[in-house]
């Protein structure tokens, strides 16, 4: 059974509608194609950057949908003038399109009643799953809204005039009964018969099809109806099986009966356009744009199908585009996506000129504004919110904001032709990646990318500047790896000088010559250098890693400990930084004159068993954190661990531990009378008091008096 045969039961409501989100990307499979981070060697700038990883905090989001009902009773005068109906190819009838794009379409809930009979359908309701002389104290240790049965629907539905009342049975007409025009979701439309139309609600977003069939599939069950349209060979009986489907929100099952109907009848611009619009619902949005510009091949007068054509490519961005199909001659174009089309194409013109003069907090602003006023999936504003975050220096934003830039395969000639800042389109999303990779120091990617853009859009000045320009740095930055690795360290400086000179503003190569400068003892030069790239990249751990190692050598210890600081809260795990700090924090004293001795690096946490040996250890030079605890207190049990990570994470720290039932004279001396509790001591005097902390206190108090 092929998956659009599947029975109704076996297909969930919430897994069917598909999330159109795909990354622009370039080939990064090679792992000798990645930023420069350190090694053990601090010096060398061929090491790769070492990447800081994200917490584990994350939260997962469980949500639920609620089948909304929607009925409706249809009524109509019997009499001779029919709706004919066309199954075969090259028809420009449009009777039984759907009328709007589905996000996420309800249930339609529905009582029907055939004439002459008086047996009523009842949809089924779905439901989405979606220690001494004082006593020592030790402290204690979505709903789903189902739709109501038989709704009915709210104003008179009635062509002729008159009232039906609720309940009457409505006569049983051979005129095609539809759901009409609207711009809303599924479940508000207009029932249109015999050319008269009564609201139901607001706008429409339902299909055009046969109520009878609604009877029918109803009794059936979708399963069986779903079936039948796929062995059926009337592309109209498949047609109307998913239109069912799409009013039911199973886009996928309703696009596989309509490239059924397609595949039968390959000329009818009906199918087509209602393929569009489940196809837009799912999210595939360059294959809708397709579709409707087949249905408009096959009728050029196809006025809700520019429409929607328009509306879409607005959506993504193409301001030129989207009014030859709104503004359509002979046809009345919609308000609403006027004013959006004038407010995306203002903010457009807005940052294009911004963007001329450099003023890229403008452009920022500006390329926002147009993606909320209504190209929400343009991936060219997308690509210009992370070039402006790139020259404003927010590189993580900005690789961030590129890797959420939508995807999009332009499908004619003249979506391909249309211009994004002076460039063809398609290429300003390679453009934009070429410049964040090499300032990342992905070079083989910026090449790559550079390249793409450069084959796009072959006589754009920018782009070929850009590519001749990422080309030059790639080469510099290789050379002078390659004399860094000789230890060649004044030709490899001139060779990341050559790159510099090309790209001013690349970080990576500011780092690497920093290294040079290091090696060759100017430890000055790499400062400056380092400066350089943390303006540019304020986050680069490498160059902070370097400045701090130069500022060592130039003995400025307070600069040193600054940088060795960030970087232990920045790489809190790494032994080797908590012992570069604790080094220069030790110099660092020694410079001001204060008395330094017996201090030692690491170590693990140390039991104190006796009064005598509690005072020797927190009247060392170094700061002393001590757990007052005892062995049959459950949470002193679930804190022992977080001490050892501690112990671990600030090593110049010395922790101990008392257990308060074996070593009653140290509790009784330091009045401990609740555990857990710890102290905080410096130069044998307490400066910190905690009775029960939680982890985070405790951490947060051991950071602060870490010198």
């Amino acid at each position: 059974m092929s998956h659009s045969e599947k029975p109704i039961s076996e297909l969930g409501f919430d897994t069917l509608t598909d999330r159109f989100r795909h990354s622009l990307t370039c080939d990064n499979s090679a792992n000798t194609n990645k930023p420069d981070f350190r090694e053990l060697d601090l010096g060398s700038p061929v090491s790769p950057l070492r990447t800081r990883t994200s917490g584990p905090a994350a939260s997962g989001l469980t949500t639920t949908s609620s089948s909304s009902s929607s009925s409706g009773s249809t009524s109509g005068r019997n009499g001779p003038n029919t709706v004919a109906k066309r199954s075969d190819s090259g028809g420009n009838n449009h009777s039984g399109e759907l009328s709007g794009s589905v996000e996420s379409s309800p249930t339609a809930a529905e009582s029907v009643r055939s004439a002459g009979g008086s047996r009523g359908f009842r949809p089924s309701h779905r439901r989405s799953d979606s220690g001494g002389s004082h006593p020592l104290i030790y402290s204690g240790g979505s709903s789903v809204n189902s739709p109501a049965v038989n709704v009915l629907p709210t104003g008179n539905i009635c062509p002729s005039g008159k009232i039906l009342k609720t309940g009457m049975m409505a006569s049983r007409s051979s005129k095609t009964d539809v759901l009409g025009s609207g711009t809303g979701n599924y479940g508000h439309g207009s029932i249109m018969r015999g050319g008269c139309a009564t609201k139901l609600g607001g706008g429409g977003g339902g299909v055009e099809g046969n109520v009878a069939s609604v009877a029918t599939s109803r009794g059936l069950g979708g399963g069986d109806l779903v079936k039948r349209a796929m062995s059926s060979m009337d592309p109209e009986v498949v047609k109307r099986a998913g239109n069912e489907q799409y009013k039911m929100g199973h886009l996928a099952e309703a696009l596989s009966l309509y490239d059924r109907a397609i595949a039968i009848s390959p000329a009818n611009t009906t199918y087509r356009f209602n393929r569009a619009v489940a196809l837009t619902g799912l999210k595939r949005l360059a294959e809708a744009v397709r579709e409707y510009e087949e249905a408009i091949r096959l009728d050029s007068g196809y006025g809700k199908a520019h429409h929607r054509l328009g509306s879409l490519i607005l959506r993504l961005g193409q301001v030129e585009n989207a009014r030859r199909h709104l503004c359509l001659p002979g046809h009345l174009p919609d308000e609403n996506e006027l004013h959006k089309l004038q407010a995306v194409e203002m903010h457009i013109s807005k940052c294009t000129n911004a963007r001329k003069i450099g003023d890229w907090r403008s452009v920022l602003r500006e390329g926002d504004a147009a993606i909320y006023a209504g190209a929400d999936a343009s991936p060219q504003l997308h690509a210009c919110k992370a070039e402006a975050l790139l020259k404003l220096h927010q590189l993580d934003d900005a690789d961030s904001c590129l890797s959420n830039v939508p995807r999009f395969e332009p499908s004619t000639t003249s979506c391909s032709q249309t211009k994004f800042f002076g460039m063809l389109s398609e290429a300003y999303p390679f453009f934009v990646r070429a410049q964040i990779e090499m300032a990342l120091g992905r070079f083989e990617n910026a090449v790559a990318a550079a390249e793409k853009a450069g084959q796009i859009d072959p006589r754009n000045f920018e782009i070929s500047v850009l590519l001749n320009n990422v080309r030059l740095v790639a080469r510099a930055r290789v050379r002078g790896n390659d004399l860094f690795k000789s230890e060649r360290y004044t030709e490899a400086c001139s060779a990341y000088g050559e790159g510099l000179r090309v790209d001013p503003s690349n970080s990576i190569l500011y780092c690497n010559r920093a290294a040079c400068w290091y090696k060759l003892g100017l430890w000055e030069r790499s400062v400056d250098d380092c400066n350089q790239a943390l303006r540019i990249h304020p986050n680069y751990t490498k160059a902070l890693l370097r400045r701090a190692a130069s500022n060592s050598k130039l003995n400025r210890w307070a600069e040193a400990v600054k940088d060795y600081e960030i970087l232990r809260r920045e790489l809190p795990d790494d032994n080797e930084v908590a012992e570069s700090l604790f080094h220069a924090q030790v110099a660092l004293k020694k410079s001001r004159g204060e008395e330094v001795y017996n201090m030692k690096f690491g170590g693990e946490v140390e039991l104190v068993s006796g009064l005598e040996q509690f005072r020797a250890a927190i009247s060392s030079p170094s700061t002393s954190v001590v757990h007052f605890q005892a062995a049959s207190n459950l949470q002193c049990k679930q804190l022992s661990p977080v001490l050892n990570t501690l112990c671990s994470r600030y090593p110049s720290i010395n922790f101990l531990k008392v257990d308060v039932e074996e070593s009653q004279a140290v509790a009784n001396a330091e009045n401990v009378r609740i555990v857990p509790t710890f102290k905080i001591y410096k130069n044998g005097s307490r400066v910190k008091e905690m009775i029960c902390p939680s982890p985070e206190v405790l951490e947060s108090s051991v950071r602060h008096y870490s010198f």
